[in-house]
């Protein structure tokens, strides 16, 4: 069943088009991200959702029902914010207790919920604190067990871990997402950071401009970046996308590196859309992590040498700043990687992976 379903949705603030049709649809239990840079929009959706702004146009739906002019507090749905947003003079119990209290639920009944929700994120022995006792990684378990106690039809994240240190950060998104695994709920989630985008999702919306720039699964995603923008925001390092001309012949698709002689013959692909014409523009995506040491290389790789300008060791990767030609790319290369900086290398890239963008339009074309 479709949880919920965003149709061609706008907001507008006088003449400015904040979102432009928007229209997503997931299904019950998905997790959802919302990701892109800051001032794309993606809070905005997020509060239209919660029905904190309303919509200039288009319509929302939870399982077939219209939500849009519902209040709030009408749309079975529990919002955990960024600066968590608890009452300071309240006890941990009791800012639980809260949404329970004003819908008229009995002390007994509450005092059960609640015990329940804080055995399942291991607050229990935290109900008698205030927030200002707690760390922020227990406040955020705070925020979001008053979200659960409602038992709501749809979860909201609006950047729930924005505020937190590095490490509580990773911690908090595998608790995050067990939790999804424990409930089983919809959850839509916000955020700018593209590693908790993939490894928290079912779905992942990317949006850019008040616009998703594409909806699909973290693979899909990742993959198969509909454009330029996709393809560099997803992913760290980001992919290199070197200038290049195609060269069609016999049949076959070769692009010609800027700057260089060399000559790149790129697989054909079930989705490579319209064929290339000869001598048309085009960007040339390889991810990092998909060049390797040509010791031996299998026959789906092709060769490239290049120059070590920087090497980045991180501990268990090491990523290095390589010159082909003219062009600085990225290698995302094993810790042990016998290179060195100024050294000339044999590399091969799995060309059954490689993409190629239009460089007018952006999108990609194969």
């Amino acid at each position: 069943m479709t949880a919920l379903k965003i149709d061609n949705v706008t907001k507008q603030f006088g003449n400015v088009n904040i979102l432009s049709s928007i229209n997503i649809a997931i299904e019950d239990g998905d997790f959802l991200v919302l990701v892109g840079p800051s001032g794309c929009g993606k809070s905005t959706l997020l509060n239209i959702i919660a029905g904190l702004e309303p919509l200039s146009g288009g319509s929302i739906t939870v399982d077939g029902r219209s939500i849009q002019n519902l209040e709030p507090k009408e749309r079975d749905i529990s919002m955990v914010f960024q600066s968590y947003a608890l009452y300071p003079s309240m006890t941990v119990e009791k800012n639980m207790a809260f949404p329970l209290r004003m819908r008229g639920h009995t002390p007994k009944e509450q005092t059960a919920k609640v015990a329940a929700i804080a055995e399942l994120l291991q607050i229990g022995h935290l109900l008698g604190r205030k927030p200002q006792q707690l760390s922020g990684g227990q406040r955020q378990r705070v925020a979001m067990g008053r979200a659960l106690v409602r038992d709501p039809k749809i979860f909201l994240f609006d950047e729930p871990l924005s505020n937190l240190d590095a490490k509580l950060r990773v911690d908090m998104r595998t608790e995050i997402k067990r939790l999804h695994q424990r409930v089983k709920k919809t959850t839509i989630y916000v955020t700018h950071d593209q590693v908790e985008a993939m490894t928290m999702a079912t779905r992942i919306a990317v949006m850019k401009d008040g616009k998703v720039q594409q909806f699909g699964t973290p693979a899909e995603i990742y993959d198969k970046p509909a454009n330029i923008f996709v393809a560099t925001f997803m992913g760290s390092p980001a992919m290199n996308l070197l200038p290049a001309v195609a060269r069609p012949s016999g049949g076959l698709l070769q692009l010609q590196i800027d700057g260089t002689d060399l000559l790149v013959p790129v697989p054909a692909k079930a989705d490579a859309g319209p064929a290339l014409q000869d001598g048309q523009s085009v960007l040339f995506g390889l991810r990092p992590e998909w060049f390797l040491r040509s010791d031996s290389l299998p026959a789906s790789h092709f060769g490239l040498r290049a120059s070590v300008d920087v090497l980045e060791p991180t501990g268990p990767d090491l990523y290095a700043a390589l010159r082909i030609g003219p062009h600085e790319v990225m290698a995302r290369l094993a810790a042990d990687a016998p290179v060195g900086v100024g050294g000339v290398v044999d590399f091969g890239v799995d060309l059954g992976k490689a993409l190629v963008f239009d460089r007018d339009s952006g999108l990609r074309v194969h």
